[in-house]
């Protein structure tokens, strides 16, 4: 009988590891659920998480993009939604996908749920693909009956959180390529072009002046050290790297990132919009709000905002509200913990975390547009600066060469 490594999230909490023996992962699952865990990740020994997956590029296999969910979850919804069986909607939709990845899934799905098993048991097996919110709120439908109104909900929760991801990233980009056309820039100056300068200026002879003795000494020193900056440069990255694998460096460098400078702002937006949209998301489609929070904090992807949001699981567990918590963490607004304890008060918590979302999905669009706005000048003055004093240090030597002759 085969082994599998677990994880998982008991009562109190805190997170436990384990190995069990059973006949396949669904077995181990419905184990350490029966026990009271949640939060349940399967592994089988020796193997890594997401094995009906291969390695892009060495196997030809290709990755389940985003969009390509928001379709099947859209097309799926509308067969249901028109009376066809569900292994039929499987099977119409795995022969007609292009993708060969989403395609070995979605019929490794449809052979679940023949042999028995729940839908969204069959997708829980393909945690790449079909995330824990995914499954939750599938889960959801199945037992409330509305399976065709949760996964139309779906659909739309992964369109809105798709757009918030691009308009995030689309905001790096513009900086992200002027920094690194500035490296290139520079560093062609400073190892091709100054030491031709430099060669010229030792056969006329002479005194320097000093910027054009330091911008040579720069371009030496450059070259001299070139392959040891870059190792540096890629070590340094490695160490960050590890450093954010431990608790405290995660929570750090996630603590830093909320309290930067021109970045921190729109991070915490993000937070905001990303927390609001997921829970309200999984509330309005009837998951309990224990394993909705459970869920929100696992993906919070930001190490203060996931101890913000088990801080409030903890204080509702107690009999508690949600808004005192929140207030507590420093990380939401004033006007969020306000909206999110009326909407507590009133029972209608899933409609005023949608507004909250909607709201902040615009506050990030207007910050990613003057982030981009302000950055741009920004980037050119130091480009500019740059390269501009480069060149002026190295004719200055000719200049003064030029008044000489002159006079």
């Amino acid at each position: 009988m085969p082994k599998f490594n677990w994880e998982a999230r008991n009562k109190s909490g805190q997170t436990q590891k384990g190995v069990m023996e059973a006949e396949n992962s669904s077995n181990v699952e419905a184990q350490l659920k029966r026990f009271g865990f949640t939060g349940i990740s399967v592994k089988e020994d020796g193997k890594g998480f997401g094995k009906d997956f291969k390695i892009p590029g060495l196997s030809g296999a290709k990755k389940v993009e985003t969009k390509d969910l928001v379709v099947f979850t859209r097309q799926f919804a509308t067969m249901i939604d028109s009376g066809l069986p569900l292994v039929q909607c499987l099977d119409i939709l795995s022969s007609q996908q292009e993708n060969k990845t989403f395609k070995d899934v979605l019929l490794k799905v449809k052979e679940s749920v023949e042999s028995g098993s729940t839908f969204a048991d069959s997708l829980a097996r393909h945690p790449k693909v079909f995330d824990q919110l995914y499954v939750n709120l599938v889960a959801a439908g199945e037992v409330g009956g509305i399976l065709d109104t949760i996964l139309n909900r779906l659909a739309a929760y992964i369109e809105k959180a798709m757009k918030l991801k691009k308009q995030v990233k689309g905001a790096m980009v513009y900086p992200a390529t002027i920094m690194s056309i500035a490296v290139i820039v520079v560093g062609v100056i400073l190892v091709f072009v100054i030491p031709t300068f430099a060669k010229m200026f030792a056969d006329f002879g002479g005194d320097l002046p000093a910027p054009t003795k330091f911008v040579i000494a720069l371009s030496n020193f450059f070259k001299k050290y070139i392959l040891v900056m870059i190792a540096a440069m890629f070590g340094l990255k490695y160490l960050i790297g590890k450093y954010y694998d431990t608790p405290m460096g995660r929570k750090n460098i996630d603590s830093w990132a909320l309290k930067a400078p021109i970045a921190g702002p729109l991070i915490r937006k993000v937070s905001v919009a990303k927390f609001t949209r997921t829970l309200g998301t999984m509330i309005s489609s009837g998951v309990p709000i224990m394993d909705g929070l459970e869920i929100v904090a696992k993906t919070a992807g930001n190490k203060i905002v996931e101890e913000a949001i088990y801080n409030v699981r903890q204080s509702i567990s107690e009999g508690k509200t949600i808004a005192e918590p929140l207030a507590e963490c420093g990380v939401f607004p004033p006007m969020v913990v306000q909206m999110i304890a009326v909407g507590e008060a009133t029972g209608a918590m899933d409609t005023m975390l949608n507004k909250i979302a909607d709201f902040y999905d615009d506050e990030v669009d207007d910050a990613v547009s003057a982030l981009t706005a302000m950055m741009e000048p920004m980037l050119m003055v130091v480009l500019g600066t740059t390269v501009g004093g480069l060149v002026v240090a190295m004719y200055l030597p000719i200049f003064k060469l030029a008044g000489a002759v002159g006079g």
